[in-house]
């Protein structure tokens, strides 16, 4: 029987999720379907329907990008320790009428950072622009890299300070709004967290990077 999984995520029409996950299980021969969801964004309870819809027809999993994380957090039955942490889900595993959730986003773009573009966080400023569920599952794993300073830059600044405020204890991190970067001096490493880039009106920071 052919394994049902998905990603939901709304807008979703640029996701490769289905052609990456096509070629794992071509390698690993595992006859698996991965689709991809739009999911819907109201009524409120409509999100949750739709997953509960896809695990009832077979659904063995789902993978959960924006704005869902923390919809799919809300309404897991297990969370693992880092999406806890994270507040945050992108996984989701349907087992037993269980909803068992995981938050990979932070491990997974650290190791990229680290090892596929050879850049050790370590000891490095760090601009993220964002403070959505994306920046909450990768703060962890951020921090504990050893960078000298995190900066969060969000629209809305107290969101911002907030979520710094509830892991400042893990490392040095601060936040900030769009309009402060000019006196925030250089940066080593810029991460977009934001949807903007989906829609291209992704601001303006190329000067923040380290030549």
């Amino acid at each position: 029987m052919t394994d049902q999984y998905a990603v939901i995520g709304n807008p979703i029409g640029h996701t490769k999720s289905p052609l990456i996950h096509g070629i794992f299980a071509e390698e690993t021969r595992q006859d698996m379907a991965y689709t991809a969801i739009e999911g819907p964004l109201e009524p409120e309870q409509a999100f949750a329907e739709t997953v509960r819809a896809f695990a009832a027809a077979g659904g063995r999993g789902m993978n959960v990008t924006a704005p869902f994380k923390l919809k799919a957090f809300a309404m897991a039955d297990e969370r693992s320790e880092r999406a806890a942490l994270a507040g945050a889900v992108n996984a989701m595993k349907f087992e037993n009428a269980r909803i068992i959730a995981e938050n990979f986003d932070g491990i997974g773009l650290v190791r990229d950072i680290e090892v596929n573009l050879g850049l050790p966080m370590a000891g490095k400023r760090v601009l993220i622009l964002g403070a959505g569920g994306a920046v909450r599952g990768a703060l962890l794993p951020f921090l504990a890299a050893r960078p000298a300073e995190v900066i969060l830059v969000n629209r809305d600044i107290a969101k911002g300070r907030a979520l710094a405020a509830q892991v400042s204890a893990r490392g040095p991190i601060s936040a900030c709004g769009y309009g402060d970067l000019e006196a925030m001096g250089r940066f080593d490493l810029v991460v977009n967290a934001t949807s903007a880039s989906l829609t291209g009106d992704l601001a303006r920071f190329a000067e923040c990077l380290q030549p």
